[in-house]
């Protein structure tokens, strides 16, 4: 099967829960050595760009949508605009965060900020923000700690400054729950950049400090293909384990290379093998969350080039699905899979005084099981065949 005999196995539909956030495709190509290349676009345009292009919804930080100077008529007759385009396009927010790093205020960071004035402001900026999320029907909300770290660490003391973030994080559930909104968080994991070195720079370190809160059935991950992918990590493992522990409250997918600063490349555009192995990984799992693209069009591109990008995250995401199926199905792949599950299959291995004494006694063939292969090679090639298209 491909895309021209599939009638319409590759157009986006509101089903595929396929979201952008209003500063990807708003992003007007700046970058640290170079100045805006393309005109931004209102919050509006993008949502109606969106929908026409078959996306399910938009996500934002607070001042995406309303500036950070605005008054409160402003503020007001910006929500009352968004919304209306919102009803009568069909698109949703299913997600919503907050800026808390772009203003100079959040220069050392904003929850770890050596400051506790910083801190305090942070938390009001978010409490407004998580209000206007909550107006909007965002589910989950995300933090990503952009200056939540240090250059040096003769500033802060690390167990200090996670410290305060734990105290934060702790007031804004309690907040939650005061306000009784149905949210939770997610907290986006990310090593460096803007600073030198981020704190809970992966997954694993996140998911640690989730469970030192005081409500961490309210609180999960948010991560990202990039992020990951800067550290040289492989982000179908973190996301894995986010699934195992029933963490994955949301995920961005973009596209990295590995070591590189953050590039935020169409998803797909860096290694669609290991797209595919995410895409796989999701569908196989059945997660009903949104697949969110966190990413950017080319700083070469003009208006028409971001469209193509953000039509070509979505297009590639369902190619990646369909290869996924055919994986499924390919008799050849699945025998392999197949004897690699029966040399699998046992019983889990629960401890009592008789299973100890048994396996204490049991007998190994340890040369048969020294010698015998496990035929990964022709797996791999297999599914690089399928990948390319000749299967």
């Amino acid at each position: 099967m491909n895309g021209n005999t599939a009638q319409g196995a590759y157009v986006p539909r509101p089903e595929h829960h396929f979201t952008f956030g209003l500063w990807t495709v708003g992003s007007m190509g700046r970058d640290p050595f170079g100045d805006p290349v393309r005109p931004g676009f209102t919050p509006v345009r993008i949502v109606e760009k969106l929908a026409e292009l078959g996306a399910y919804g938009v996500n934002l930080h607070d001042n995406d949508l309303v500036p950070r100077d605005a008054t409160p008529a402003e503020r007001d007759r910006i929500v009352k605009e968004f919304k209306a385009a919102l009803d009568a396009t069909g698109m949703k927010v299913p997600m919503a965060t907050t800026n808390l790093f772009g203003d100079p205020v959040f220069r050392d960071g904003a929850f770890t900020s050596n400051d506790a004035r910083v801190r305090a402001y942070a938390l009001q900026k978010t409490m407004a923000a998580i209000d206007l999320g909550v107006e909007l029907g965002a589910q989950p909300y995300v933090f990503w700690g952009g200056r939540e770290g240090s250059e040096t660490n003769a500033a802060k003391d690390g167990r200090t400054a996670l410290g305060w973030f734990r105290d934060c994080m702790n007031y804004l559930c309690e907040y939650v729950i005061a306000q009784g909104y149905d949210l939770r968080f997610a907290l986006e994991p990310k090593p460096n950049e803007p600073r030198g070195d981020i704190y809970l720079p992966t997954i694993g370190h996140m998911l640690a400090f989730v469970y030192t809160l005081d409500h961490p059935d309210m609180v999960g991950l948010n991560p990202e293909v990039a992020h990951d992918q800067m550290a040289g990590l492989d982000f179908s493992h973190g996301v894995a384990q986010a699934l195992d522990a029933g963490k994955l409250f949301h995920i961005d997918l973009n596209g990295q290379v590995p070591g590189r600063y953050d590039q935020d490349f169409r998803f797909g555009a860096d290694n669609p093998r290991s797209a595919f192995f995410l895409v796989k990984l999701l569908e196989d799992a059945g997660w009903p969350g949104m697949r969110h693209f966190d990413a950017h069009a080319y700083r070469t591109e003009d208006e028409q080039g971001v469209w193509d990008f953000a039509a070509g995250c979505m297009r590639t995401y369902l190619i990646l699905k369909e290869k996924a199926a055919q994986f499924r199905a390919d008799p050849e792949i699945q025998q392999l899979l197949g004897e690699l599950r029966q040399r699998a299959a046992g019983e889990r291995p629960v401890f009592s005084a008789e299973s100890m004494q048994a396996l204490k006694l049991r007998s190994f063939d340890l040369p048969a099981m020294r010698a015998q292969g496990y035929g990964y090679e022709r797996l791999d090639q297999l599914t690089t065949e399928l990948l390319l298209g000749v299967r």
